[in-house]
């Protein structure tokens, strides 16, 4: 199994889990810890009440951290994670004591998810590996005590530095599903007829909302107790990557499937033009997406004679493998999982 599938394995081991509850995107108020002022201070003996500077350096603000972690798989339990703030330093003290460093916050998401600054929308980074860590919002520094500004001319420094303050500002969490198959095309096209089809016998699928839209992840089984991972994304439809429809909020979810697979129905008017809006939709979106491996599939099939299997045959492009396919019959579901295979293994 795809390792990044491994993360969603475990949504289908959990009927207990509530399964309405897919959350690809949140947004939250950071602030980082404020670091701790220097310490301006002087060692005080029995003999010398001024003997030299020996303030502390004051302690880090607290970071916030990214943690990767496998067993999530959506961003649910942070859905009321709306300020997330850090716990400044410590002012240093006496006798050279540096202050405590502000407890760090950990943010712990699944794989597959990315962090953006709202106000530029620039990347912060992205969650690909369990345990992968990363500070999303630094701390402050802690300031030098007057120790540090000692010199030979300058024995007994007045002047000890502030703390620099955390940072803050609003940012954003998505989450991209982690799949080894994106499944792609038009709503009418029979996604989750097919998805129901070649999972196991028990469908291991699992219905996320993502507000008026069903998602669906899927494992397929294979030969000889093998399997990868099967994403029904929903519907694309004409405008979507000027943000009409689903927009965006879809596309991104294909951009890590090596695999696409384009659904087209056998009953379809215009089987060319339906692939053409699908390419066209993707290019305008990310033209490295054209960059992936693809197959074609007519569903609905068992309609079809040889004569009009032929007739499709000359609208769909020659250097993309297809199949003709019926989730209800069976009829080029082996195919297919043998093609997907196929296409899966490394080049």
């Amino acid at each position: 199994m795809h390792p990044h599938c491994l993360s969603h394995a475990y949504a289908y081991l959990a009927p207990e889990m509530e399964k309405s509850n897919f959350v690809d995107q949140i947004r939250v108020f950071c602030k980082s810890g404020h670091g701790g002022a220097g310490s301006k201070h002087f060692m005080r003996t029995k003999f010398n009440a001024q003997a030299g500077p020996d303030g502390g350096d004051g302690g880090r603000g607290g970071h916030i951290i990214l943690r990767g972690n496998k067993n999530l798989w959506t961003l649910l339990h942070l859905r009321y994670y709306k300020n997330v703030i850090a716990e400044d330093g410590q002012y240093g003290n006496k006798n050279n004591m540096t202050g405590r460093d502000g407890k760090d916050i950990i943010i712990e998401v699944p794989l597959g998810t990315i962090a953006r600054n709202e106000e530029n929308d620039l990347l912060d980074g992205e969650i690909l590996e369990d345990g992968q860590e990363f500070i999303w919002v630094k701390g402050g520094r802690g300031g030098l005590g007057n120790k540090n500004f000692a010199t030979p001319t300058n024995q007994a420094p007045e002047y000890a530095q502030p703390g620099e303050e955390g940072s803050e500002g609003w940012k954003v969490l998505e989450l991209k599903v982690l799949a080894d198959v994106g499944l792609v095309g038009f709503p009418n096209a029979g996604k989750s007829t097919l998805l129901s089809s070649v999972t196991a016998a028990k469908p291991k699928i699992a219905d996320y909302a993502f507000t008026t839209l069903t998602p669906q992840l899927g494992m397929v089984e294979y030969r000889n107790g093998r399997s990868f991972c099967i994403a029904d994304l929903p519907g694309i439809i004409e405008g979507a990557a000027e943000g009409r429809g689903l927009g965006h909020r879809f596309l991104r979810h294909i951009e890590r499937n090596p695999v696409l697979l384009f659904l087209v129905p056998a009953d379809s008017n215009d089987h060319k033009k339906e692939l053409s809006i699908l390419f066209s939709e993707l290019k305008e979106y990310n033209a490295e997406l054209l960059d992936k491996k693809f197959i074609i599939a007519i569903s609905k099939s068992d309609m079809l004679d040889e004569e009009l299997k032929l007739a499709i045959e000359k609208e769909l492009p020659k250097n993309i493998p297809h199949v003709f396919i019926s989730a209800v019959s069976g009829k080029g579901l082996q195919e297919l999982k043998d093609l997907l295979w196929k296409e899966l293994q490394p080049a």
